[in-house]
């Protein structure tokens, strides 16, 4: 019986014997520097959310004191459940409206291109350029005119024509990543073209899906102008009843962090569970 010996060379034999140490990143330390000062004022208000409002309102900022939840206890007196249920309603519906109706578009501008298809999204992109408060006294008397003032119906069709063309454009970005070949595949073994992009695109390009779906989350969930023109009591949505925390005789610092923080909860909820579909729809087709 033979035993194989094997000899180290004198640079493996140097390797190792030294410790590998990383070395300084100086541009990592910027970009934590950075990252923290964007996140502060995040920290702050929710810190500021547990104190009283005579610690919230001193010309010194108070550290440390008593944590409390009557400012939340107080924020849900004054009504914020009707609020936060209105702008999860408009905001979910106008997202899968949204979804419905820009994957198609964005599939025929793609991978099934139709006549035209460059004015096709230029119409999509000049309905942006249209300054919202150029369009608020006409819409405001359509709305009017068919009875949907104070209706959350109006704010969920803003919301899904105000979304719309960006997912379009996000959308067809994604598509364009897929190779043709795969529905030239799938049609070649008897597939439709529905079953086609049901089975074999959306899969692929689900990421951008969850990317697209989370852009259009948060433009209508921080959408204020048009709530707080066309709706009163009933259609109120968070970003409306926030504005009620600022009063003639001053601000309310700890209730307004208060109902901030629940107010901006959910799209962080909703970033926190998409995060990796995020990351890889944000980045998709970066890297071949």
């Amino acid at each position: 019986m033979s035993t194989v010996t094997t000899s180290a060379t004198p640079e493996t034999a140097a390797n190792n014997g030294k410790v590998k140490r990383r070395k300084f990143d100086p541009w990592g330390v910027v970009a934590w520097i950075v990252g923290l000062g964007f996140f502060f004022p995040v920290f702050w208000m929710v810190l500021t959310a547990f104190k009283q409002e005579v610690d919230a309102y001193t010309t010194t900022p108070k550290i440390f004191f008593v944590p409390t939840l009557d400012e939340f206890k107080a924020v849900f007196a004054n009504g914020v459940g009707t609020s936060l249920l209105n702008s999860l309603y408009a905001t979910t519906v106008s997202t899968v409206l949204v979804l419905a109706l820009g994957i198609p578009a964005a599939f025929a501008l793609s991978l099934k291109p139709v006549r035209k298809t460059q004015d096709a999204l230029f119409f999509f992109m000049s309905t942006k350029m249209l300054p919202i408060v150029a369009a608020i006294i006409p819409l405001y008397v359509i709305v009017s005119n068919i009875g949907l003032l104070d209706n959350i119906w109006a704010l969920i069709i803003l919301y899904t024509s105000m979304n719309l063309p960006i997912a379009v454009w996000m959308m067809r970005s994604f598509f364009l990543e897929v190779p043709g070949e795969l529905l030239e595949a799938a049609s070649l073994d008897g597939a439709s073209t529905w079953r086609s992009v049901r089975e074999v695109i959306l899969p692929l390009v689900s990421p951008g899906i969850a990317a697209t779906a989370l852009i259009c989350v948060i433009f209508a969930w921080n959408e204020f102008f048009f709530a707080v023109n066309l709706t009163a009591v009933q259609a109120q949505t968070m970003p409306v009843f926030l504005v009620g925390f600022i009063a003639g005789e001053g601000l309310y610092w700890a209730k307004l962090c208060a109902a901030a923080t629940m107010a901006a909860l959910p799209v962080v909820l909703a970033g926190w569970i998409a995060q990796n579909k995020l990351v890889r729809g944000l980045s998709f087709g970066a890297i071949k």
